[in-house]
């Protein structure tokens, strides 16, 4: 998986690097100083990943994101943790706080990889039917019937939503918004502007983030409220 790292600060860029090279399946292309250097080199070189820094003079890493070709991912690095809802806007893979942690670190690549992976084949791929308990996926020629009740949660990624199961990923090409539209959502919950829920997968839950099995996902502040009036029974 071919990535690079853009970051400000050289003592940074020199940690991510280090961590990269200790994950064979990443092959890091170069490093750059600012969103612009890391933009002109985009245009011209496919890059499947990108290790991100968001404050950064000139074009920050948000805006950077906005404008990056749909199939390269990102993960954010950053020393600030009060832009972890920003960059669900951008659909990034995942956001890390420095200093990073080295396991944080495997588990957001690994993630990368396995959504890397599903991205290269998903062309056919899309919801062809919904009923009162299950959808219709249709992948490579074939109708997969998955069950309401067995979804964890779905995840926007890029133009694509990642249906996640107990023990499977199933991606298909559809908006967040359009997906919700069309799941009984007494039970399916937008809680961010990338993520919707199974309320009946809801292990625990705070003021911030949503917890289910090994799952944290946050609660975006647009959606606060109705999600607490609907989960502490208030709601519909």
């Amino acid at each position: 998986m071919k990535c690079i790292i853009v970051d400000d600060e050289p003592i940074a860029r020199k940690g991510i690097k280090k961590l990269v090279g200790q994950i064979s399946r990443l092959e890091l292309l170069d490093t750059f100083n600012s969103a612009e250097a890391a933009s002109e080199f985009i245009s011209t070189t496919v890059v499947d990943l990108v290790f991100l820094d968001i404050q950064m003079s000139g074009i920050n890493g948000i805006e950077f994101a906005r404008n990056i070709p749909k199939h390269t991912l990102i993960i954010f690095t950053t020393a600030y943790s009060e832009y972890a809802l920003d960059s669900y806007e951008v659909d990034a893979i995942d956001y890390l706080v420095k200093p990073i942690d080295v396991a944080k670190f495997r588990k957001a690549v690994d993630k990368a990889i396995t959504y890397h992976s599903l991205l290269t084949d998903v062309e056919e791929k899309k919801v062809e039917h919904v009923e009162d308990e299950f959808i219709f996926v249709k992948s490579d020629r074939r109708f997969f019937k998955v069950g309401l009740k067995d979804i964890l949660f779905i995840e926007g990624l890029k133009d694509y939503v990642v249906i996640q199961l107990e023990n499977q990923r199933i991606i298909t090409r559809m908006t967040v918004k359009n997906i919700h539209e069309i799941l009984p959502q007494s039970t399916f919950l937008r809680i961010n502007r990338s993520y919707i829920i199974n309320r009946n997968k809801i292990d625990s839950f705070d003021n911030n983030d949503v917890f289910i099995g090994r799952h944290e996902i946050a609660i975006g502040n647009m959606y606060r409220d109705e999600f607490f009036q609907i989960l502490m029974g208030k709601g519909k």
